[in-house]
């Protein structure tokens, strides 16, 4: 019997822009047009940025993947392929382009590969790789990330937590994107008044931005199974005093949702003592960007684990929340599958196709379920493979119209 793989989150609507505005035209990019055979269909505009490292390799294997379910379910994608970070430093001298952020708002929905390199490790701050992701999140308003973190059946082993520990973890990561520490200002270098060099940046939130944070997350939180857990540092920090008050305000509005609160030193032990005590889990922009790769290492491989970025309105950004891995760059052994796994979240919050999402979401599984394994989630006994290999079977799997489990 096939497992299955619970997101369990409410879907969010997005205004849809179904064309390509004048501004537009004449850029240079890549476009592959997927026609349905119905006679009457909706079409999308998908933005990839494949990005740097092993980033290529798997948004390539996410598109065809993408290609093949639209064309099954009746609907047309429109892919335009645009430089970002690494890559688009070498092409254009920034990390992100003006051009590439046009094209990332006028679309329906964005999915990003990975960022960042060893060659750029020593660039100035403002012409390093990440900081046209942060640039990126700004520019689509994307304040809301969604991180689920579910140990598969399949995977339960390749946990390095003991099995009866890691079996049946089933949670979502709600990280604030836009605000905190990444954002906060002033921020900066400098001379104390000793004459010493310094750094500083600065933790700051207002009201506004934790009340929507929170809202997302009861939300999530409802839709799954009713337990939401505010992690902060109360105890110390001003900002997350303001951060629990204003959680705690909020709550009164999602009375059937059970509240409970943590500092985030003890939350970080708690996910690797026991992370079954966690449904949904809310947190700022630092602590939710430490907790999610935490949470990821639970289910075997942070190759596994997809992430949807969402705003108010306009198009989601989505993305594997691995890194560029430049070590394995290019030698076909990365794992396709978070970037897979993201595309399914593209689909189902992105563009509201929830269908085709369960269709591809049934497909990863039915992989799994027949031994493929890259080499960061194989065991004895099963079928190691590359990324194009791993790729190649997805795609078996969604023409062999496995039934949807999700």
């Amino acid at each position: 019997m096939a497992a299955t793989l619970h997101l369990n989150c409410k879907p969010y609507k997005f205004q849809l822009s179904n064309s390509i505005p004048s501004s537009a035209r004449g850029r240079k990019f890549t476009e592959i047009r997927c026609l349905a055979s119905a006679s009457s269909f909706k079409s999308y505009t998908i933005t990839l940025l494949p990005g740097d490292g092993i980033g290529p390799e798997v948004v390539s294997i996410a598109k065809n993947a993408l290609l093949r379910v639209s064309s099954l379910e009746g609907f047309e994608l429109k892919f335009k392929e645009m430089p970002m970070g690494g890559a688009a430093l070498d092409l254009t001298g920034v990390p992100l382009p003006e051009e590439t952020l046009s094209a990332a708002k006028e679309s329906d929905a964005v999915l990003l590969g990975a960022i960042g390199g060893y060659k750029w490790d020593n660039n100035e701050k403002h012409l390093k790789p990440e900081t046209g992701l942060l640039q990126l999140r700004e520019g689509l308003k994307v304040f809301a990330n969604l991180r689920p973190a579910t140990v598969l059946p399949q995977l339960v082993d390749a946990s390095t937590l003991k099995k009866e520990v890691a079996e049946g973890v089933d949670l979502m990561v709600v990280r604030e994107l836009t605000g905190g520490i990444y954002f906060g200002k002033p921020r900066g270098l400098g001379t104390n008044e000793n004459g010493e060099e310094c750094g500083f940046n600065t933790e700051v939130y207002a009201a506004h931005e934790i009340d929507r944070i929170a809202r997302v997350a009861f939300e999530t939180a409802r839709k799954r199974r009713g337990k939401l857990c505010s992690v902060d540092k109360a105890n110390v920090l001003e900002a997350s005093m303001l951060w629990r008050r204003r959680v705690e305000k909020i709550a009164s509005e999602y009375p059937d949702v059970e509240l409970s609160h943590m500092y985030v030193d003890n939350a970080a032990m708690q996910l690797v003592r026991n992370p079954k005590q966690f449904d949904t889990i809310v947190t700022n922009n630092i602590f939710g960007d430490i907790l999610s790769d935490e949470a990821s290492m639970i289910t075997g491989s942070i190759g596994m684990l997809p992430s949807a970025s969402l705003g108010e309105s306009g198009p989601g950004l989505f993305e594997p929340i691995h890194g560029s891995a430049p070590d394995i760059a290019g030698q076909d052994k990365a794992n396709p599958l978070a970037t897979v796994l993201s595309a399914s979240m593209l689909l189902k919050y992105g563009l509201g196709q929830e269908k085709a999402a369960k269709r591809l979401d049934s497909a990863v599984l039915d992989t799994l379920n027949r031994g493929f394994r890259t080499g960061d989630i194989y065991s004895a006994g099963l079928k190691l493979v590359g990324c194009k290999e791993m790729g190649e079977e997805v795609l078996k799997s969604i023409d062999n119209k496995v039934p949807a489990s999700v």
